[in-house]
Formats: structure tokens, sequence, C-alpha cells
């Protein structure tokens, strides 16, 4: 079983996100976070979806692309240290990706179905990580980082965002 990655593994900025994650088995915990994430996206109109609460802030749409691009750099950053790559793997700007993606003019069913195919992935991905590769560290962002927190990553950062969907947006 997976357990939550100690202090020292990741880098403290990510603390925000691992914390959010409850205990027991994170590729249990990404797979249901998926049904309902799809729920949520099913549930929304293409009016609500485009809504921005503030002009400086992302629409719902952007939030959802940009929770799957980050799994997929996440997901990537974690397969290539699970592997024992000793690359130092780069960061990357969330700012200038969504501003690029135009996710405005995606369908939400298409975002959906996107970030499914990038959750399911990320599944695959975790579940044939053997035991040991889970406590491989690398470099990604000029931090050391463990394969088993970008896990728990993942799923604590979708976590963030929903929160800030159902406190922001669907008031």
């Amino acid at each position: 079983m997976l357990v939550r990655p100690l202090i020292g593994e990741y880098d403290p900025y990510y603390e925000k996100y691992i914390s959010l994650v409850h205990e027991g088995n994170v590729i249990e915990h990404l797979h249901s976070q998926n049904m309902l994430t799809v729920r949520l996206l099913d549930s929304l109109t293409e009016a609500e979806a485009n809504y921005k609460y503030a002009p400086d802030k992302w629409s719902i749409k952007e939030v959802f692309g940009h929770i799957a691009d980050t799994e997929r750099i996440m997901s990537y950053r974690l397969l290539c240290i699970a592997r024992g790559d000793t690359t130092p793997l780069p960061g990357y700007d969330d700012e200038e990706y969504v501003k690029r993606a135009s996710f405005a003019t995606h369908s939400i069913q298409q975002l959906q179905a996107d970030y499914t195919a990038v959750r399911h992935a990320t599944i695959s991905l975790c579940k044939g990580i053997e035991q040991s590769a889970w406590l491989r560290e690398g470099t990604a962002n000029n931090s050391s980082v463990s394969a088993r927190a970008l896990a728990y990553i993942i799923a604590g950062h979708e976590l963030h965002h929903l929160h800030i969907i159902q406190e922001r947006y669907l008031v």
C-alpha cells in the first residue's frame, strides 16, 4: 500500500496539496476522485463552465484544463523518477500553459474526455510501479521529489482546485 510521503520528499510548497489527501491507498483515491470529477463536469452547462468569478481568474474550463495539464506533467515526472532517470526535470509556467491552450474553445465534454484519459493513464502508470520504486527521488523544477510524493501531489492538486470551484464558482 502506498503511504503518505514524508516531509523532505518534496518541496514544502506542495504540502498544501499533499495535506488534502486522506490516508489510504492514493491509487484508489485517484480512481474515486475521477468518478466524482466526471460527475461534476457532466453537471455543468457551457455557460457555467465558462464562468469566471473575477476578470483576472480562470474559467472552470480553464481550471479543468490546468488540472489535466498539470497531471500530465506530474505523471511524466513520476514515470521518470520511478524508472530511475536522474535527469533534472524542468519546471513550467501554468499561467502560460492556460493562456496558450484556448480551453474556452473546447466543449465541456472535450475537457471531460481529456481529463478522463489523463487520469486513466496516471492510474495505469501508478498500478505498474513496483513498491521500491515509489521511494526513488529525482529533481523536478530544481527541487528533490519522490515518486510517491508526485502521486499525492496529483491527487491533492485536483482536490485544491475542486475546493476552489465549490467555494468560488458554484455558489
